[in-house]
């Protein structure tokens, strides 16, 4: 795809940046060469030992070590319980705009081919991790996280991703039915994965511009999503086994799209 100049195209900062906390994982992100950093924030009152190491740390990447409130590191961070007075924002640099997304490939003609993952209503970053891992390895196009109603890309996801969560080509929009009307509206068949579903994924046809949604850990397909899709499809099981952990049916399904693509 042909990238448009970021500065027609202005971006929120949640939507270029995964910001980390912790001081373990902010200094993993700050040790790793192959990540950039674009600031580093450390909380007042921490220690002075704190303060010397992260010093040091924003220091060797050519960055300089800014101060905030202990209050103010806490929202930016998003989590109070464990940001440990320090954050870090480290560039993503395939994460975008679902729009920006699609005016992209648009660009590359009208009938481009493209396979996106939508995540909806899953809660447990663990799963979201594992996720945006397999659906990198399988070489999507995108996966669509919302903004609302799934976790963000925090250290937890980060660690389940195995560090891929920085690179994965991840689409934002407010809700999953806003990213799959968006979707429809350019050219996208819509498909659910549902375990009640009577057509098979191994065996449905698939458009090449396709996407796949993975309903939440407990309930499955939100009803909103569901007014969306234009079809539901299915993971066969062998006897005796009732239904996949999310991550494990979007990594089968990541690899089948995958697959389809040869």
């Amino acid at each position: 795809m042909t990238p448009s100049p970021d500065a027609a195209r202005p971006v929120s900062p949640k939507d270029a940046f995964v910001t980390v906390y912790g001081r373990k994982p902010v200094l993993e992100a700050l040790g790793d060469p192959a990540l950039v950093v674009d600031k580093v924030v450390l909380a007042e009152g921490v220690d002075r030992e704190a303060v010397r190491t992260f010093t040091a740390a924003a220091r060797a990447r050519g960055l300089e070590l800014q101060r905030a409130s202990a209050q103010r590191v806490k929202v930016l961070a998003g989590n109070g319980r464990q940001d440990q007075g320090v954050l870090a924002d480290v560039v993503a640099p395939r994460m975008r705009p679902l729009e920006h997304f699609l005016d992209d490939l648009g660009r590359d003609g009208e009938q481009a081919d493209a396979r996106v993952l939508v995540l909806d209503g899953l809660t447990n970053p663990s799963n979201v991790g594992m996720i945006l891992r397999s659906a990198t390895g399988a070489g999507l196009e995108g996966v669509l996280l919302p903004r609302r109603g799934a976790p963000s890309i925090d250290p937890l996801v980060v660690k389940a991703s195995a560090g891929v969560a920085f690179r994965a080509p991840v689409l934002r929009a407010r809700t999953a039915a806003d990213g799959l009307a968006a979707l429809a509206e350019a050219g996208f068949v819509l498909f659910g994965l549902d375990g009640p579903a009577e057509a098979s994924l191994f065996d449905a046809e698939l458009p090449g511009r396709v996407a796949l949604v993975v309903g939440g850990e407990t309930d499955g397909l939100t009803d909103a999503v569901r007014a969306e899709l234009h079809g539901t499809v299915t993971i066969p099981l062998a006897p005796g086994v009732e239904s996949l952990n999310a991550a494990c049916a979007a990594t089968v399904a990541c690899f089948e799209l995958a697959r389809r693509r040869g």
